[in-house]
């Protein structure tokens, strides 16, 4: 045990090191992960031998991950976002399937091989993808949903695509292929009116009662998305998919945002782990002549796996510019592609030379498409005049859902700290007239203020994370009560990195709180009390002075 806890330590030395030295170069610390595992692994120094350790902690980072992913997916936005969805990932995976099968048949492959080789690069990385969004903050933006809608598409077609051809072993005749069909519909079945009942009936009252400590909650979300995780293995389907569908069974509540604040850390840590064993299971003794076959198959990814997409999403009613931005994240392939290539050499169906196609077209267009997300907005400037025929004239289905966004989140003024003196002035400035919307992180008085009819998100205010859910670009105040000058000193600094540009008002509960608060720079500050004692004075003089007037 000695041994691989130091051999962790190293890991994460190496990797902080790196991934200070890419940061320095103005580079993606993801790929500074994943050359750290190339050098850590076996290609190069081989010092990882504690592979279990670091394959189960990469295994419990995409769960994390992608229950994070399910849990952004609202149902409010899904009747938007959903046939989009559906129809790019089904588009992009016939478009790259027959026309990839096709160049690699005429490079001189045989035609399972060329199959094989197809199929695996029709999928995208889900988990670097969100990654890449995640630390952009784009995850939650219109291209981002978007992305994710299809992506989650592309995982399910991996499931398929492996049962498919696992039933091939046995010959694949037509009683076995239905066979197949019948028992996946119905495990889809089964999983729909399992979601439907915990969604409706279960969940809101489970994740009421683990709020009540934000520690707990936090324990529970780690515990529920592992635990649908391996059910959705167990199942037939991935953990990929259970984890994604324990984050979505939970995107309704008004805790998401409070889950997801809590869980970036984390998530961030253990995806490091999933990096650094992507990067160690990398075999390049497989590579052998297959360079030249490898580029070509790349430039088709990073070219035409976008276009099919922008062309789709245009014809669909979205603008330019969010076909362009999503079509970037399906120029690349998974590392999902070489574990199905793996599974044919383990059926006999293809030999290593596959195997080293996919990985090497893998390296390429991963290290490659990280860039191009990366830096998608100067890239989409140079390109945009070229771009016009991917957009329709009036891009419908794009306004329609930039509506509905704008009524959901806007807001005159947010209220953090809804105590007596925040909710009472949140309700007034309510009955004022005034869009407000009201933070607290105290779930019976959330509930509470709800049943007011005042709009309440459920979170740390003091979180960046939580701050950059809340709708701040159109919020012309922030009010902050939060009781000590800890919890307003990090509001006013994360409101700084999010450039906020609206006003900001903090209550100050004593007379001394007020000069800290000016030297953070706050413009304006409230006090109760003094404020009470001049309206009680004003009042009662005013009372004394009638009374004291002859009749």
């Amino acid at each position: 045990m000695h041994g691989v806890f130091s051999e962790f330590a190293l890991l994460l030395l190496m990797s902080a090191t790196a991934g200070a030295f890419f940061l320095w170069l103005r580079q993606p610390v993801l790929i500074a992960y994943i050359v750290i595992g190339i050098v850590a692994g076996p290609a190069v120094l081989g010092v990882v031998t504690a592979h279990d350790q670091i394959d189960l902690l990469a295994q419990v980072g995409v769960a994390v991950l992608l229950f994070v992913v399910g849990l952004k997916l609202d149902l409010q936005h899904i009747r938007h976002i959903g046939p989009v969805a559906l129809a790019t990932g089904l588009g992009q995976l016939a478009f790259t399937i027959v026309i990839g099968f096709l160049i690699i048949l005429a490079m001189g492959k045989g035609w399972m091989e060329a199959l094989y080789v197809a199929v695996a690069l029709t999928f995208s990385s889900t988990i670097i993808i969100v990654k890449l969004l995640s630390d952009k903050r784009e995850i939650d933006s219109l291209h981002g949903r978007i992305a994710v809608g299809f992506l989650i598409v592309q995982d399910l077609a991996v499931v398929i695509a492996m049962m498919v051809m696992s039933a091939l072993r046995g010959g694949g005749d037509e009683a076995s292929l239905l066979a197949l069909a019948g028992s996946l519909s119905l495990r889809l079945g089964v999983a729909a009116v399992g979601m439907y009942l915990l969604m409706r009936y279960v969940m809101p009252r489970v994740v009421d009662r683990m709020a009540q400590s934000q520690e707990l909650l936090l324990i529970f979300a780690i515990a529920w998305g592992t635990g649908l995780a391996t059910l959705g293995e167990w199942a037939g389907f991935s953990k990929e998919a259970g984890a994604f569908l324990a984050g979505f069974s939970l995107a309704s509540t008004h805790y998401r945002d409070a889950i997801n604040a809590r869980l970036t850390g984390i998530r961030d840590f253990l995806l490091l782990f999933f990096f650094i064993d992507l990067g160690a299971k990398l075999d390049f003794s497989t590579l052998g002549g297959e360079v030249g076959p490898a580029v070509a198959l790349s430039l088709f990814v990073l070219i035409g796996n976008p276009l099919i997409v922008m062309a789709i999403m245009g014809y669909m009613g979205y603008r330019k510019r969010t076909g362009f931005l999503c079509g970037l994240t399906v120029a690349q392939i998974s590392e999902f592609s070489i574990i199905f290539v793996a599974m044919g050499i383990s059926l006999g169906h293809v030999d290593n030379g596959a195997l080293g196609l996919t990985t090497l077209v893998g390296l390429i267009t991963i290290a490659l498409s990280t860039y191009l997300i990366l830096y998608s907005h100067p890239l989409y400037e140079k390109l945009a005049p070229w771009l016009g025929v991917f957009e329709r004239k009036r891009p419908y289905r794009e306004l329609a859902v930039a509506k509905e966004r704008h009524d959901l989140r806007e807001a005159d003024v947010i209220v953090f700290g809804l105590g007596r003196y925040g909710s009472r002035l949140a309700l007034g400035l309510k009955e004022a007239e005034l869009k407000v919307l009201g933070v607290e992180f105290d779930p019976e008085v959330a509930r509470s203020m709800r049943r007011q009819g005042l709009p309440v998100r459920y979170g740390d205010g003091i979180a960046s994370e939580f701050l950059e859910s809340l709708p701040l670009k159109d919020t012309r105040w922030v009010v902050s009560t939060l009781p000590d000058l800890a919890s307003n000193r990090d509001l006013l600094r994360g409101l700084r990195e999010l450039h906020f540009t609206g006003e900001v008002a903090v209550v100050a509960r004593e007379e001394f709180d007020g000069t800290p608060l000016k030297a953070l720079g706050t413009p304006t500050i409230l006090y109760p009390m003094r404020n009470a004692v001049d309206y009680a004075v004003d009042a009662l003089t005013a009372i004394i002075r009638n009374k004291e007037t002859p009749s």
